[in-house]
């Protein structure tokens, strides 16, 4: 299994950025997927998750009603969308992936850096 993200970038605060999460060579149908972050030198945090059959989410108290979390079954990519970015959210954002609805995750992609000027 592979989990590619791809979406980050610098922009201003207040502004919108949309990260993607691809993964191949497997789906996690019976699972979930998720978004975390991390600072250098912090550990990495959650962001978000959703549910790959229904479709249910979570979020981390401080990016809920900013960022939405979504998945495209057809391309079994999970999307972040990131509106009204504040300088606390620049980190590097890693994807992953978990075969159960609870525990660990199994996979985790690459990070992408996201960057928010003030």
């Amino acid at each position: 299994v592979q989990l590619q993200a791809c979406g980050g970038g610098l922009v201003q605060a207040g502004g919108s950025l949309r990260l993607s999460c691809q993964a191949s060579g497997r789906i996690f149908e019976s699972g979930a997927m998720g978004w975390f972050r991390q600072i250098p030198g912090k550990e990495r945090e959650f962001v978000a998750r959703i549910t790959w059959s229904g479709g249910f989410t979570w979020y981390e108290d401080s990016v809920r009603g900013r960022f939405t979390i979504s998945r495209d079954k057809a391309k079994n990519t999970v999307y972040l969308q990131m509106n009204s970015l504040k300088p606390e959210d620049t980190a590097i954002y890693y994807c992953a992936g978990r075969l159960k609805i609870a525990g660990e995750y199994d996979y985790w992609g690459q990070g992408t850096l996201v960057t928010v000027s003030s």
